[in-house]
């Protein structure tokens, strides 16, 4: 891991991109592992914005336990480290498929969220907007939050099946990644597009890329260095990287 720090400290433009693999460190259950979202009744329901339209509790009922449950998530140390490596002037932005709001939590500033944040939610009628806070407040005693205005229900500020990817953040994560000399991918198995197609920015204009995860992924031929432990790498960061 030394060979890390050392090119952290060479690197003048710094970009990190993340998946769910950073908050499972949280205790926020991944979509796809044996106890995930997806293994729910309905799985193909929950994140699909006809069936939002048609049954919104059907997402709020699922989403309950996994991603409305924030006051007992904290940031993990990747959070963290990523929000100190930015306070320094090294990481310039981080650009994640992550829809919850903890690289946020830990002091991060600047963040692309490719599929959205459930920092905000939208009434589907009148376009009031309401806090992460006080939706999960409604959420967590078993009800769908609805306008006060109007009565529609409110919808997250995420990008559910069947919706495009906000364009702006798409296109400002290309150049945050066509601008990189070293992009830290983090967490992720680099299946879901377009995100994955992301790194290939920093590589096209010769950057080079680190892989952190605990699976393989379509670009570890490419890496300048691969780890496993995303605990182990940013602890030892935490305390080598000064």
């Amino acid at each position: 891991m030394d060979k890390l720090v050392n090119l952290l400290k060479e690197s003048k433009y710094v970009v990190a991109l993340t998946g769910a693999g950073i908050s499972t460190l949280s205790g926020i259950k991944d979509f796809r592992g044996k106890d995930g979202l997806y293994k729910q009744k309905n799985a193909d329901k929950i994140f699909d914005i006809d069936w939002f339209f048609k049954d919104p509790s059907i997402y709020y009922t699922a989403a309950k336990d996994f991603l409305y449950n924030m006051q007992d998530v904290s940031p993990s140390v990747v959070h963290k480290e990523l929000a100190r490596l930015e306070e320094k002037g090294k990481l310039k932005a981080v650009i994640t498929q992550n829809i919850d709001v903890l690289h946020q939590e830990a002091g991060s500033k600047k963040v692309l969220p490719l599929h959205g944040s459930l920092g905000k939610h939208i009434c589907i009628k009148c376009s009031a907007t309401i806090s992460f806070e006080e939706v999960a407040a409604i959420v967590n005693t078993g009800k769908v939050p609805c306008c006060s205005k109007c009565n529609a229900v409110f919808r997250p500020d995420i990008v559910f099946f069947g919706e495009s990817l906000p364009t702006d953040v798409l296109l400002e994560a290309r150049t945050e990644a066509s601008k990189a000399d070293l992009m830290l991918i983090l967490g992720s198995t680099l299946v879901v597009n377009p995100a994955a197609m992301v790194p290939g920015y920093t590589l096209q204009n010769g950057g080079k890329i680190v892989i952190v995860n605990n699976m393989g992924t379509y670009l570890d031929e490419r890496a300048t260095l691969i780890y496993e432990d995303l605990g182990e790498v940013f602890h030892y960061l935490s305390e080598n990287f000064s």
